[in-house]
């Protein structure tokens, strides 16, 4: 059998790469693996990939990015699965103070203190950027940098580059360099779901089915969680 061939994106990649091993020893299938972002434009996004004919089997990416997918007709139909889902957060460089993001206007105020706002192209980034920032009143007043991945963004804090980052938080807590400050209040907070899917086309339908009900399953909930997302599809694997 050849290998299932996944696409993913960084949200949900701490949980998939601690449990990728322990499919592949249980189910006897080999997985190969590439990354993209779920939404965004540029030539790295999972759906100019597929567009352009990088073969893949398995998609997992913001729910937001899987709809583009499916309404462009890249997804075999109803294998669609929402596995988890993250809040936002703060990073910081490790060792630096945690300001107080607790509240709304403590959050306001630390954007605006920030010299640099480092954030993801994608999902998340593209909220903040068209939607939270302008609605707090602060999009003209802060400088926000925008990176093609999350990791890209931690790494900026983690170097310097960038006083802090906003993110989802399963980004944050095992990224070298860079520590958890909290996440966004719950008035301002904007919860993504992360999804699988096969894709349409695909030739390895029942092994894409296989690897998705794995992360789907009771077994993957407790490393999804320490991963600081909340599993929401639990499902007896095989």
């Amino acid at each position: 059998m050849d290998a299932v061939k996944v696409l993913i994106s960084g949200g949900f990649a701490d949980a998939y790469e601690q449990l990728l091993l322990q499919f592949e020893q249980a189910s006897g299938i080999k997985v190969t693996t590439g990354s993209g972002s779920s939404q965004g434009v540029g030539p790295q996004t999972i759906g100019a990939q597929l567009a352009r004919g990088v073969a893949a089997d398995v998609v997992i990416l913001s729910r937001e990015g899987l709809g583009e997918l499916i309404a462009a007709n890249r997804i075999a139909t109803g294998t669609d699965v929402d596995l988890a889902r993250v809040p936002l957060g703060v990073a910081v460089r490790a060792g630096t103070s945690k300001p107080d993001v607790s509240s709304v206007e403590s959050f306001k105020q630390v954007m605006l203190a920030a010299k640099t706002i480092a954030v993801p192209e994608s999902t998340s980034g593209i909220w903040l950027r068209t939607a939270l920032f302008p609605r707090l009143g602060i999009a003209e007043k802060i400088n926000v940098e925008a990176k093609p991945r999350g990791s890209d963004a931690t790494k900026t804090v983690a170097a310097g580059g960038a006083t802090l980052a906003v993110m989802p938080v399963s980004e944050i807590l095992h990224a070298a360099g860079v520590d958890f400050a909290g996440s966004l209040p719950p008035e301002i907070q904007f919860v993504q779901v992360f999804s699988a899917a096969v894709v349409a086309g695909s030739e390895q339908i029942e092994a894409s089915r296989r690897l998705i009900e794995f992360f789907a399953s009771a077994r993957a909930a407790e490393t999804i969680r320490k991963s600081g997302m909340e599993p929401l599809a639990v499902s007896n694997s095989r």
